[in-house]
């Protein structure tokens, strides 16, 4: 998948130089690469997320009570 992306955002950048009306389509492959990319990091790392915001919260309770 990384030997992937960076072949994905060459393309869509070319899209998004091209003169002929579709940067609207290099826009939205890059939005679509952007969300698949943030579904994958938030699947993978979803127990890490919940315990550094978990303790967050803790935090801020304590602070405040």
């Amino acid at each position: 998948m990384r030997k992937k992306m960076p072949n994905a955002f060459s393309k869509a950048r070319g899209l998004m130089v091209n003169k002929s009306g579709d940067q609207m389509t290099g826009w939205l492959i890059v939005v679509l690469i952007v969300v698949v990319v943030g579904a994958v990091f938030m699947t993978l790392y979803q127990g890490s997320i919940t315990q550094i915001w978990n303790s967050i919260v803790t935090k801020i309770t304590s602070l405040l009570g």
